[in-house]
């Protein structure tokens, strides 16, 4: 069982999720915040797999609140629920600790798929940012940036961006049509060529190297 703490100053909002993700046998709703400060008084005595937190609240935002906790909860996995679909935000809660990220407007699949990814300890960045970021990658001119050390092939680049999105090596292989070792190979290929110890080190330096932004 997913035990999820709801955290929106909307009202309506934390109320809709929560019919939303009512009929999802593995998902519990544990409680329910208004914000930063109001998340933090409930964790000690409301345990909490997942908060699925927003941005832009009053009191303490997003922003505010998340090095709070990664200080007092490190165990609680963070996934942002937010309309801020501006990479610089991503970036910076990402390295500030969230986990995941998926806008408003996505579906019950996308948002159940990214509550489980989250909770298994993987990150998640939803498809319409996912995109945004490739898009502006493949549009970017090819001089727009100094020269990286230790590039990625075409094929490692197209890996880490699904890496992103939080897929798992076997979604991968399925999606490149090709086998799960492979791209086990690909990973390690990634891993070392970045210097990167884990998967969100990968998502850090390709954010940070312009890769995905």
């Amino acid at each position: 069982m997913i035990r999820l703490i709801l955290v929106d100053d909307h009202t309506i909002i934390r109320d809709g999720i929560q019919a939303l993700l009512s009929d999802v046998a593995e998902l519990e709703v544990v409680g329910q915040a208004r914000n930063g400060r109001e998340l933090l008084d409930m964790l000690p005595h409301t345990p909490a797999d997942v908060v699925m937190m927003d941005l832009n609240m009053p009191e303490l935002s997003g922003f505010e609140t998340m090095p709070l906790l990664r200080e007092q909860f490190p165990e609680v996995r963070v996934l942002i629920l937010s309309m801020l679909d501006h990479e610089k935000y991503v970036h910076q809660i990402l390295t500030a600790g969230a986990l995941g990220y998926v806008l408003k407007n996505a579906g019950k699949e996308e948002i159940v798929h990214a509550i489980r990814t989250v909770a298994s300890g993987r990150p998640f960045l939803c498809t319409e940012i996912g995109l945004n970021l490739l898009h502006k990658a493949i549009e970017a001119p090819s001089s727009g940036g100094p020269k990286k050390p230790n590039d990625l092939s075409n094929r490692e680049t197209e890996v880490l961006r699904l890496i992103a999105e939080g897929l798992t090596n076997a979604e991968i292989a399925d999606k490149l049509f090709t086998s799960k070792r492979t791209i086990e190979t690909h990973r390690q290929n990634i891993i070392e060529k970045t210097q990167a110890k884990n998967t969100a080190a990968l998502i850090k330096y390709a954010m940070e190297t312009g890769l995905l932004a």
